[in-house]
Formats: C-alpha cells, sequence, structure tokens
C-alpha cells in the first residue's frame, strides 16, 4: 500500500502508516476533518468522562488526564471551537501539559502577535486564566520572568507551550495563549534560539503544508513537572522556595513534544495514523550549529516512560500500540531525521 505523508520540508513528521480501518470508527470533532473521540471500537485506556470533566476530552489530542489534584482546562472561541487545552495541577501550581489540533482552516494567519504593540497597553496581552484559581498562578511579572536571576545576566522566561504563532488565526485565539497557565518558566536560550525554538518553527512549517482538509495534526507539549529528578529547581520571585505553605514553581528539567499525524489516503478511502515524540533537555544554550532535532526524537512509549504521561489515550487500543512502538532508529531512518 502506498505511504504518504502532507508535510514536506527538512524534518517530516509523518513517522509511521497504519490503517484504522473504517473511518467509522472515529468521530467528527466538530472541525469537520474527523480528528474527533473514538466510538465503536475497543479502548480501555481512553479518558473517561464524569460529570463536570469537559466533553473535549475524548478528543484524540487528549493525554490520558492525570485527576487527583488537578484538572483539565479549556479555552476555546465560538468562531473556531477549542483553541487548546491543559491539565492544571493544583498543588505543584503548574500546568503538566497543553494539548491542541492543526488543521487547514485553523492554519490561516489572521492575526498577528506583533499587532498587540497597537494596543491601548502596546504589549503581549500576559494575564491570569479566569478558569484557574488566580492565588495558584505566577504572577503576570515578577515571578519567572523579569525578577529571578539566574547569575549569568539573564531569567527564566514565560515560556509558551501552546506557541502564540499556532493560534493566529484569530485574536481572541491568540491571546489565550499568553495566560500565565500555559507558560512555564524556560531559559531565554531555550526559548528564543534553542530546541524548544527550532521544533516549534519546524512544527509551523509542517502545519503550513496542510492541504488536505481531511488530515489533522494532534500536538502535546509540555514541560516535567510530576517527580523531583525531572526538576531543575522551585522558585517564587527571587527566592528558592519549596514548601507547601510559601508555594513553589517548578522548573521543568525537561521539555516534550508528542505528535500524532491523520492523513486520509485516497485510494483506500482510509486514515493513517503515525505517531513519534521529541524530549529535550531544558538547556540554556542556543541551537548549536551541526545540532539536529533528530537527535531529540523518540517514540511515544518512550516519551510515556520518561513523562508517566499516557498519549493519544483516545486512540482504538489496536491503533494506539502500533504508533506508539516504532523503533526510534528506524523513525530516524524512515523519514529522514538525521
Amino acid at each position: 500500500m502506498r505511504k504518504i505523508h502532507f508535510f514536506i520540508g527538512l524534518f517530516a513528521t509523518t513517522l509511521f502508516l497504519i490503517s484504522c480501518g473504517s473511518n467509522e470508527s472515529i468521530t467528527d470533532d466538530g472541525n469537520g476533518n474527523g480528528g474527533g473521540s473514538t466510538s465503536d471500537v475497543t479502548n480501555v485506556n481512553k479518558n473517561t468522562i464524569s460529570t463536570g470533566q469537559p466533553k473535549e476530552m475524548a478528543r484524540l489530542e487528549f493525554p490520558k488526564a492525570k485527576g487527583g489534584t488537578s484538572d483539565v482546562i479549556v479555552h476555546s472561541t465560538s468562531a473556531y471551537g477549542m483553541t487548546y487545552a491543559l491539565e492544571w495541577d493544583h498543588t505543584l501550581r503548574s500546568q503538566r501539559w497543553s494539548c491542541f489540533e492543526i488543521y487547514k482552516s485553523n492554519s490561516v494567519k489572521n492575526w498577528s502577535r506583533s499587532n498587540w504593540r497597537q494596543t491601548s497597553w502596546g504589549g503581549d496581552p500576559f494575564q491570569k486564566d479566569r478558569l484557574v484559581p488566580l492565588s495558584e498562578q505566577p504572577n503576570v511579572t515578577g515571578e519567572f520572568s523579569g525578577s529571578y536571576y539566574l547569575g549569568n545576566g539573564s531569567f527564566y522566561e514565560r515560556g509558551h507551550i501552546c506557541a502564540s504563532e499556532d493560534r493566529v488565526y484569530s485574536k481572541d485565539a491568540n491571546e489565550q495563549t499568553f495566560y500565565m497557565t500555559n507558560m512555564q518558566p524556560q531559559y531565554g536560550s531555550f526559548n528564543q534560539k534553542g530546541t524548544w525554538f527550532k521544533m516549534e518553527d519546524d512544527l509551523r512549517r509542517k502545519a503550513n503544508s496542510i492541504k488536505n482538509d481531511k488530515d489533522t495534526l494532534f500536538v502535546v507539549k509540555g514541560g516535567t513537572i510530576d517527580s523531583p529528578e525531572n526538576i531543575i529547581e522551585y522558585i517564587n520571585g527571587r527566592q528558592t522556595v519549596y514548601t507547601a505553605t510559601t508555594g513553589y514553581i517548578p522548573v521543568p528539567k525537561y521539555f516534550f513534544v508528542a505528535i500524532l499525524e491523520k492523513a486520509f489516503d485516497t485510494e483506500s478511502n482510509k486514515h493513517k495514523y503515525s505517531a513519534f515524540g521529541y524530549w529535550f533537555p531544558h538547556e540554556n544554550k542556543e541551537f548549536e550549529k551541526g545540532d539536529k532535532l533528530g537527535k531529540y526524537v523518540v517514540n511515544i512509549k518512550t516519551l510515556e516512560d520518561k513523562t508517566g504521561i499516557d498519549f493519544f489515550c483516545n486512540l482504538p487500543d489496536e491503533i494506539e500500540k502500533e504508533v506508539e512502538n516504532v523503533d526510534a532508529e528506524v523513525i530516524k531512518k524512515l523519514w529522514g531525521f538525521k
């Protein structure tokens, strides 16, 4: 059977192709591209939606929600539906992940981040998220941006997890990416010129290549916050703090990305699914000459082992098992990663 992938560029995202059988096993997500929840198939580990939880948790981009001290928060606009969702841990006072979809109709550019300079406040609209207790969120300034001195002339930055540039199809959606719940502390060089920047730039090129209305890219991104060995330090303003009473902000030691592609094969009249992950050490350095994104590629099973997160749990079990277990070296050889 012919392999297809709809992204072109230096690094291909389509890493392994399998048939999901009938298209009827995947319900529509409201965007007209059939990227929503699963139905009428075996799916043991899918998200179970309890009373009061958002129905969007059944969508394919959602990892398995951890629950307990965390809640899933969904941000959306009336014109485009869900902008992105995140899982917020009320005890750790940080998000565990953000997830979103990219498809043809939301890959348009109707807004620019630079337009915020024309507003009355004259800059990016960083603000606290009204769907999360305000006391749990870092201040817009003075917490991990512009106040915590790293000792080398720089500060931790407010690092977008769902990137501003990935939600430029409307002003309202772009504004939602500036909620503090969508931020994690990142080294400036990592955020602006390092592997995180390179990944976002490459992901954007792939997104801009989507031509088929039936194709979708499902993205999960985040930083490690769940175990002390995966945290650089805990900060609160200028102080290093780690107590239950004063609160803290974890600085992830690693950042991760999980990508699932759904591509429609016109010959078989079926969708094909493929997936891979990135595992990035959070380092205070720029993307070095000769460095390659392929160095950070892992399969989804490895990413799950490293993060403790069950990615793409809403896929039918057979498809999920196939896409998450492709050997990383096979991934690199098949799709040109160096």
